[in-house]
Parts: structure tokens; sequence; C-alpha cells
């Protein structure tokens, strides 16, 4: 192996702050294998680190690639596996070195744009679903529905047997979430309309303010909102005697990191790879680029002008 790799560096010099450079190749712990890179998805959470970081950190959670070095301690897949996986920073290189809790095997027919976009959005996604417990046939609400996590959302509810209530604040993205399975769209900056399909057993909300706000107010008794993003602000005035006055209604922080420290990435990427072989799943992909491409896409992603996922191509 080369002592040199290529990976996606911070480097404040240049526009959009990312930037390919040689970086010394990986060396495996134990339970760690050597993945060849091919694939690699965008996030707007690392994005905001790589805006603040200091010169020469490496992003990077999500990759798809091929066993290059199995793991020492003999776990994970073998040599010449196509895998998906996930790492805490650093993914965004030709080779990196992944531990194998957090690898999943790819089926023949899955390929490593549609892998790639799996372990952040995915996986939360997944995790969710989790916390949501027994769907079948309950009300669920998603806001912020067109971005990667609202779409894998939307899928696996509606797999689940759940009613499905979307809520976008741009009428443009209407298409991708009927696509994706929404039995209901509400649409524009006041989610008041959601409530006539409610009260809901779940809600999943990644805008906060007062989009969150007003949507404490539809929960069911014993219903649970989960919240994993504040897009539109972070603080939320909502009425808490109504909330505890419905019995058993909650409100669940959700991290995807702290979720992966309960179980291991390997679980929910298995499955979810499954349901993409099956046709189940659907990653929803609007970028596909060369890496080298890597700061014009990220600046598209920051600003929001695309809504699915972006998948770049390590060459």
């Amino acid at each position: 192996m080369n002592n040199k790799i290529r990976a996606v560096v911070v480097d404040p010099n240049v526009p959009g702050r990312l930037a390919l450079k040689e970086v010394a190749a990986p060396t495996p712990a134990t339970n760690e294998a050597i993945i060849k890179v091919a694939s690699i998805s965008l996030n707007r959470g690392e994005l905001r680190r790589a805006s603040t970081a200091q010169a020469g950190w490496r992003p990077g959670w999500d990759l798809a690639g091929t066993v290059e070095t199995p793991a020492a301690d003999g776990s994970g897949p073998p040599q010449g596996a196509r895998v998906v996986g996930f790492l805490p920073s650093g993914a965004w290189g030709e080779i990196v070195a992944v531990p194998t809790h957090s690898l999943a095997e790819l089926p023949r027919f899955v390929s490593f744009a549609q892998a790639a976009t799996l372990p952040i959005a995915g996986l939360t996604a997944y995790h969710i679903m989790k916390k949501g417990g027994f769907l079948f046939n309950q009300p669920v609400l998603i806001t912020g529905a067109s971005g990667g996590v609202g779409n894998f959302a939307i899928q696996l509810a509606r797999l689940s047997g759940a009613k499905v209530t979307a809520h976008l604040r741009t009428s443009k993205y209407e298409p991708i979430v009927k696509e994706a399975g929404a039995h209901h769209i509400v649409i524009g900056e006041d989610i008041s309309p959601a409530q006539q399909y409610g009260p809901y057993h779940l809600i999943i909300d990644s805008v906060g303010g007062d989009v969150l706000g007003k949507a404490l107010g539809f929960l069911g008794t014993n219903g649970q909102a989960v919240v994993f993003g504040t897009t539109a602000g972070r603080e939320v005035t909502f009425n808490a005697g109504n909330l505890y006055a419905l019995g058993g209604a909650s409100i669940y922080g959700l991290i995807v990191f702290h979720e992966l420290k309960q179980e291991s990435a390997s679980v929910g990427l298995k499955w979810l790879v499954e349901l993409v072989e099956s046709g189940q799943l659907r990653p929803h992909i609007d970028i596909e680029a060369p890496w080298t491409e890597i700061a014009d896409v990220a600046q598209k992603l920051v600003d929001r002008r695309f809504p699915g996922k972006a998948v770049l191509h390590i060459s």
C-alpha cells in the first residue's frame, strides 16, 4: 500500500474550504478493514463542521466501496466484498479504515451510489422508526419531508403501514414527496392544516421553531415527537399543559451518533440494504458527480439548491 492517499480535507484558503490533498494512508486497528472507497455521500452536518474546522481536518461520514484488506481479527467482510460503511469523520478518502461493526455487505444489485446515501440519512430514519414502535394504521407527521432523512422516513413509515402526512415549506418538492409515498401533503410555513390528519402517534421533526411548536399540539395520547434538526430555529414555544394532559406523550431528541452507541451501524445498514435490494426503499439522489467537484456540490447542498442526496464518485 502507498504511504500517501488522496482525501478531502479542510483548506481555509480555497473556495468552499474543501480540497483534495495527499494525506497519510490509514493504519488499521485489528477490528478495522481497509476499504477502497468508490462513492461518498454528503450531509449538511459534516459541512457545517467543515465551515469552522481547522485546516487539515477530514470530514466525511458516508462511504461505499470494496474491502481491500479484511480486519486482522477475522471479523467483518472478506477481501473483495462490496460494502457500505460509516465513520465519525474522515470517510472521504481513496482508502479508509472502518471498524467492522460499522460495515454491511452489499448485495449484487445495490449500487455504490445507492449504498452511499444510507449511513447517516438512512440510519437516522431507521432509528426514528424504532422510536415510533408499532406504526400500522397510525398517523405519522413528517416535517422537512423533502430532505434525505425525510424522504427515507416517508418510505419507512409507509412500509410500516403508517398513514403519512408530509410537511413542506415549498411546493416545488411536492412530486418527490408524493413519489416517496406520503398520503397527505401540507405546504407552507403554517403547519396548521396538518392537524386534520391527526392526532399523531409519531411526529418526526427537523424544522424546530414555530413549526415544531404547533406540531406538538397535534400529538395524540402516548404519541411521541422525535426531533433531529432545527433548520427554522432552535427556540420552540409550545403549550406544555396540553402536552402532559394527553397522557404518555413525549419528546425525544435524536442524534444518530448517540443511537450508534447503543446499536452498531452494521445492524441498521444491513436492514436498509436489504430493503434497497428488494425495491422497497429507493434512495433519492439529486446529484452524482466526481469527487473533484466536492466544494461546488457541498455549497449547493448548504444553499439548499436541491432536496435529496448528493453522491460523489472517487476516480
